[in-house]
């Protein structure tokens, strides 16, 4: 009878009704505690060199929205009320709010990381951040990225808000792709949308109009960029072509620059309004950082050596045999002897003298 009786199983469900006891006791323990310890110090942690949002912005916000809170009593504090508060703020992506029981409060934030900036047909100005939403401008701080202008029709409503336009999912993808590439980072200076609503990518070094067309297979296409850098480039010149196409995957198609033509054919020039962009100088430490990429990968490119395949033997040289090393030390001394002088050339000697 005793045999039949499943005791592990019964040990295990005791086992788990003292831990569920055990965790009721302390968290009535800790409740008790929250009573009795109250708020002595708020720790605001904000990591990242983008300051959309200041210190003092937060503690504005948790004092309109909780009040004051040093001086209260922890269990009178709801954490999760004061993330939904300061997540209410456009520049917050991320908010986590915890006590302990020294009666500190901690609110570790993490902002928005902007990589694109779009000034529409409209006139209106915003960011598109990492994950791809509409934030606002900041009167606190200018992000260093990429700026789309032209014809955008992609509007905003004030709010943090998604893509809706198909073009302005190609402009985000194309502004984060070039984020994540050193080169094309330092490279690209602005994004503009012609008027068939191509993109263009306006660069730093070079005069020329670089057509994108829309972000499918931009990897493959910036790679064909990168391949006819290497190899026209060093040969005619940053200037030497006006336009450079990569609309078409398999093919780059680039128009030379008319040497005839008077007026040189410049980049396209927008006007901002005070809150625009601050224009990125392009010095020459720029133009040699990607000099040297451009240049580096070419000589790793020519220094390949060529791979010997192991089946096929080394021919080895044969030995040298008494007449051929005859032949070579009778050329050796034919190489010494000096050329003698011809009969006419000595005639015509005798009749200078």
């Amino acid at each position: 009878m005793l045999k039949s009786v499943n005791w592990k199983a019964i040990f295990k469900g005791f086992a788990w009704l003292f831990c569920l006891a055990g965790i009721v006791v302390l968290m009535s323990f800790i409740s008790v505690k929250k009573k009795e310890v109250k708020v002595t110090k708020v720790e605001i942690l904000i990591p990242g060199a983008d300051n959309f949002i200041e210190r003092d912005e937060i503690d504005a916000i948790l004092k309109e929205g909780e009040g004051q809170l040093i001086g209260r009593s922890l269990a009178n504090i709801n954490t999760h009320q004061i993330e939904n508060t300061i997540k209410s703020n456009p520049y917050i992506a991320f908010v986590k709010v915890y006590a302990d029981m020294d009666g500190v409060i901690s609110i570790e934030i993490k902002q928005r990381q902007p990589v694109l900036r779009i000034l529409n047909a409209g006139g209106q100005d915003y960011y598109v951040d990492s994950k791809g939403l509409k934030m606002p401008m900041s009167p606190n701080f200018t992000a260093n990225v990429l700026v789309a202008t032209g014809n955008i029709l992609e509007g905003f409503s004030g709010r943090v808000d998604t893509l809706l336009t198909p073009l302005a999912k190609d402009l985000y993808k194309t502004a984060l792709y070039a984020k994540q590439d050193t080169l094309w980072d330092a490279q690209f200076e602005q994004i503009y949308v012609n008027d068939k609503k191509d993109i263009e990518l306006v660069p730093r070094v070079g005069n020329q109009r670089i057509i994108l067309g829309n972000a499918d297979f931009i990897e493959t296409k910036l790679s064909n960029l990168l391949a006819f850098y290497k190899q026209a480039m060093p040969m005619v010149g940053w200037n030497a072509y006006r336009t450079i196409n990569l609309k078409y995957v398999n093919q780059i198609v680039a128009e030379k620059t008319d040497s005839t033509l008077v007026k040189k054919t410049s980049k396209p020039t927008f006007v901002f309004d005070s809150t625009a962009v601050v224009k990125k100088s392009v010095d020459s430490t720029i133009k040699s950082v990607i000099a040297d990429e451009i240049r580096k990968a070419t000589t790793e490119a020519a220094n390949v050596k060529p791979v010997v395949p192991k089946d096929k033997p080394k021919q080895q040289a044969k030995p040298a045999t008494e007449k051929t090393k005859v032949e070579k030390s009778t050329t050796q001394a034919k190489e010494k002897v000096k050329p003698v002088s011809t009969t006419k050339e000595k005639t015509d000697t005798k009749k200078n003298k």
